[in-house]
């Protein structure tokens, strides 16, 4: 391991990735994981019985689903916050505190109001990041990347919810100021296909001094 790899893991034990579905935080999640020594902390959306039939009728399936993330979100960061300090640093690609983000998103009042109730009972104290990576990315380029997932339910989303869940987070991390927070322009940063774009990131990352910073990278191959 490089002085680098050590310095990254170091100043960042605990690093985290969101954006909206499409943004790449998994996928971004798993290269920075298989290149550093970082536990991977995955949200596991395929073992929710409830989403498939979500995409197909939100407002019949939106509380069971969303209940359903809570509990499973809540266990996983219960399960990291009882690390001790000598544990192995750790990336993940979500955060409880984004979870009301999406109830909010798609619960009506009342199912608002008992999700709070829940929420609130579990008093789930979650590890601070000591950094998150938002991937800021525009709603053509996460519909095309949805779309090239594959994946049967997804295929049932419409653009407007996209674009509703763009602007949730966008919103979201505009007041947000708990971690130290990237920004990433992730229109053009294909770390899918380009390991100088994740060197590119990577190299940004080790660049932040203040709390709130910005990436705009123009890195396409």
């Amino acid at each position: 391991m490089s002085i680098i790899d050590n310095a990254l893991i170091e100043r960042y034990p605990y690093i985290v990735i969101e954006g909206p579905i499409g943004s790449g935080k998994t996928t971004l999640a798993r290269k920075l994981a298989e290149r550093y020594p970082l536990n991977l902390l995955l949200e596991n959306a395929e073992a929710n019985p409830f989403l498939p039939r979500f995409y197909q009728d939100a407002p019949r399936y939106a509380l069971p689903t969303q209940l359903f993330f809570l509990f499973q979100r809540s266990e996983q960061v219960r399960d990291l916050s009882q690390r001790d300090m000598f544990a192995q640093a750790t990336i993940a690609d979500f955060f409880l505190e984004k979870d009301p983000l999406f109830a909010r998103l798609n619960l009506d009042d009342e199912e608002y109001a008992l999700y709070r109730q829940i929420y609130q009972h579990l008093q789930v104290k979650a590890s601070t990041p000591d950094l998150v990576i938002y991937l800021q990315t525009p709603v053509d380029a996460l519909a095309e990347r949805v779309n090239q997932r594959n994946i049967s339910y997804e295929q049932e989303i419409p653009r407007e919810y996209l674009a509703r869940l763009a602007d949730a987070y966008r919103d979201f991390f505009h007041q947000y100021d708990t971690s130290p927070l990237l920004i990433v322009n992730n229109e053009k940063l294909n770390i899918t296909t380009s390991d100088a774009a994740l060197d590119l990131l990577v190299e940004r990352i080790m660049q932040i001094r203040g709390r709130r910073e910005f990436f705009n990278p123009n890195l396409e191959d």
